[in-house]
């Protein structure tokens, strides 16, 4: 039976949300992954031993969870979509319960359901959505937490005009850092929205996929264009030019949430 979960994390803690390999072995990081899995094997080794069935087949990383997509390390999530097969009945009260006294303080899983046979977490996925965060102030302030802090005044009119660049379909190549394990980068952007509320700026993008570190690249350029007073044309430039070379820096990761997955 397959059953999928949203999941929610703080990503400051974890070397991103999948379990890493090196040359076919496991490495030893805190990763999202690695700490559902454990969960996950947990409540299902102890739903077979109150059934008195062998539980030895669930060892050794067995039960499998599938991520929508890859966060990187320091990435958050508020609705991390996660497809699970299991043979056991899982009620879902007991479940999330269980499961949430279970995880570690900063990881939480809010619904679960069965799915179709034939759904899958990353594979079926329509849109996927991202919100980016930082402070907009030259002081300090003690409740910014890992926020990033852009010190100089920034014009939200100017970056929206930036922003309306990537709607549609586009080669994001000038957004897309070494480590993109998928060779295609061509990605179908359907919302890119910036809005400011007091000292705090939200830049909302949603897209059909998404390349290794793109949003917080694209935040970058929006960042340069900023600084160095560019026009927003230069947005189209760099997205023309299919160059890394031709966009802003990638920012920091703190900040940046998977608010949701579409299907």
């Amino acid at each position: 039976m397959r059953y999928a979960i949203s999941v929610q994390y703080i990503g400051k803690n974890y070397s991103g949300s999948q379990i890493q390999l090196k040359d076919g072995e496991l490495l030893e990081l805190p990763t999202i992954q690695a700490e559902l899995e454990k969960a996950l094997r947990t409540l299902i080794l102890s739903g077979q031993k109150a059934h008195g069935n062998e539980p030895a087949k669930y060892n050794n990383r067995q039960i499998k969870a599938i991520f929508s997509g890859r966060t990187d390390k320091g990435v958050n999530a508020l609705n991390q979509v996660v497809h699970f097969d299991t043979d056991e009945t899982i009620v879902a009260s007991k479940f999330l319960y269980q499961i949430n006294e279970i995880l570690p303080d900063d990881i939480s899983v809010s619904d679960l359901r069965i799915v179709d046979a034939n759904f899958h977490a990353q594979k079926s996925a329509k849109k996927r959505h991202y919100r980016f965060e930082f402070i907009n102030r030259r002081c300090k302030n003690a409740f910014d937490g890992d926020l990033m802090r852009v010190k100089y005044e920034i014009n939200i009119d100017r970056m929206q005009k930036a922003l309306d660049y990537l709607i549609g379909e586009h080669d994001f190549s000038s957004f897309k850092s070494s480590g993109t394990l998928n060779p295609s980068k061509i990605c179908n952007i359907y919302e890119a929205k910036v809005s400011k509320t007091g000292d705090k700026v939200v830049i909302d993008i949603v897209g059909n996929r998404f390349l290794y570190n793109m949003v917080r690249t694209i935040v970058g350029t929006l960042l340069e264009i900023e600084g160095h007073n560019l026009a927003p044309e230069h947005m189209l430039e760099v997205l023309e030019a299919k160059d890394r070379r031709k966009a802003g820096m990638t920012v920091s990761p703190y900040g940046l949430t998977l608010m949701n997955v579409m299907y």
